[in-house]
């Protein structure tokens, strides 16, 4: 009883060390490459797409395996319930044995087989479209974490707009009430100031619960526990300098675009398949070799065995002359996927162009809009300062100052609001293109090349 007495504690001990621990924990400081790097690395996601791919690569060895000799072993005994009977000269006599046995080993070898030989090619396609996948879901999660970092980024600057703006409502407050007690304010102005300030702390809450979900929905992208804290050192004005350069330095080509590359190695893929099915007519030709030995013997099956080997080799040539037009109509159907796939691809093509002219447009109206909007931030900083003058040589009023501080407030979220739009823009443009650097976050882009 003591020694039980003494591991509760221990355990009760242990587990309070680690709930401090844990809460007493520094949060993970995280850049947007460092969360694009881990996403890539520990996302289940892109394990799966690997994984496929060395899936399709052991499909891949399977076919390469029928070309290779087939070789078995056989062994089969028999019992002779009736024995046959001949008849010859009017006498009828029984013929056989009660036991047959034959062990030994059987060979083929493909010599001609146009249709599997074609059938390789379409292994060798299906390696570069799961290839194509993965990487389509390494663009796709790049995106969808910088999308997720950006909003986090806008959460974090926007509370802190807010708390900005609180601390000056509750100076305006303190303020007030200290005119107030000495006689040089109204009690509806210093109740007014209050108010002002106390109604921006829901706003406050707000912001923060939103910066906690951004996380959580950011650490579920990196495959990372939901218990570990992670903090940005970033903020959306770092990024200011780099975005009008990476707006000037867009190349508009699909080339890399993703849906167009699967669309091309579907098309490729249909053609091998046509091809395939034209091999279909062609005549095949394999080898084959059997070694045998033979044992017939009466009465027990487990004695009197006499042993006789014997071998042959011989040729089998296939040549389907007739199957109803099966083979007539598949190809029919081949020929029609490629044509198919021709006009998708067009359509495709066309309706990426537009898009990508369209975000370009997106992309130059919000860089004006962020010069607009960093103007209406500096004219808002002035006015608020000079109004903050006013007010401490009492020639302000309550309603003026507020309007300043709204208006500052409004300013500065617009204008972050402003740079998150242009980055999200940017983003998606990069997904559209397929232009990621994912050499960038310790990706090869080698086994990409696909032609």
């Amino acid at each position: 009883m003591h020694n039980l007495s003494f591991f509760k504690n221990m355990l009760a001990v242990v587990v309070t060390v680690t709930c401090t621990l844990a809460l007493n924990a520094e949060p993970v400081k995280v850049t947007l490459d460092d969360c694009i790097r881990i996403a890539l690395s520990d996302n289940p996601s892109i394990i799966v797409a690997d994984m496929e791919i060395q899936r399709v690569d052991y499909s891949k060895k399977e076919t390469l395996g029928q070309l290779f000799p087939q070789v078995n072993f056989t062994a089969n005994y028999s019992r002779t319930l009736a024995k046959q009977t001949m008849v010859m000269m009017d006498q009828s006599f029984k013929v056989g044995t009660d036991n047959q046995h034959s062990v030994g080993f059987s060979g083929s070898l493909p010599i001609i087989v146009p249709a599997l030989w074609k059938s390789i090619k379409l292994s060798d396609n299906q390696i570069l479209q799961h290839i194509e996948q993965a990487r389509s879901s390494r663009l796709s999660l790049v995106n969808q974490v910088k999308n997720a970092y950006y909003a986090l980024l806008l959460a974090c600057d926007s509370k802190r707009v807010i708390e900005a703006n609180h601390e000056t409502a509750l100076f305006t407050a303190d303020m007030y009430k200290k005119q107030f007690e000495i006689g040089t304010a109204t009690e509806y102005d210093m109740t007014r100031a209050t108010v002002a300030a106390t109604t921006l702390e829901p706003s406050i809450l707000e912001a923060q619960n939103s910066i906690d979900a951004l996380k959580l929905q950011l650490k579920v992208l990196m495959g990372m526990d939901a218990g570990v804290d992670i903090e940005p050192v970033e903020t959306l004005d770092s990024y200011k300098s780099m975005m009008y350069e990476n707006a000037m330095n867009v190349d508009t080509s699909l080339v890399n675009n993703t849906n167009i590359r699967q669309l091309d190695l579907q098309t490729d893929y249909l053609k091998q398949a046509l091809k395939v099915q034209k091999m279909s007519w062609a005549p095949t030709l394999s080898g084959t070799i059997n070694y045998m030995w033979n044992s017939m013997s009466n009465g027990s099956p487990f004695k009197n065995f006499n042993w006789n080997p014997y071998s042959q080799a011989g040729l089998a040539l296939t040549w389907n002359l007739f199957s109803g037009g099966q083979r007539y109509y598949k190809q029919k159907q081949a020929e029609i996927a490629v044509r198919e796939m021709k006009w998708q691809r067009e359509n495709l093509a066309r309706s990426l162009n537009s898009q990508v002219e369209t975000q370009i447009n997106n992309i130059n109206s919000d860089i004006k809009q962020i010069e607009s909007n960093a103007a209406s931030v500096a004219l808002a900083e002035k006015a608020d300062r000079i109004m903050q003058e006013s007010f401490k040589l009492g020639v302000g009023t309550f309603l003026q100052i507020q309007d300043t501080q709204n208006a500052l407030l409004g300013a500065r979220l617009s204008y972050y609001q402003a740079i998150y739009n242009l980055l999200v823009s940017q983003s998606d443009l990069e997904l559209m293109l397929g232009n990621a650097p994912l050499n960038k976050y310790g990706v090869s882009e080698e086994i990409y090349k696909t032609k």
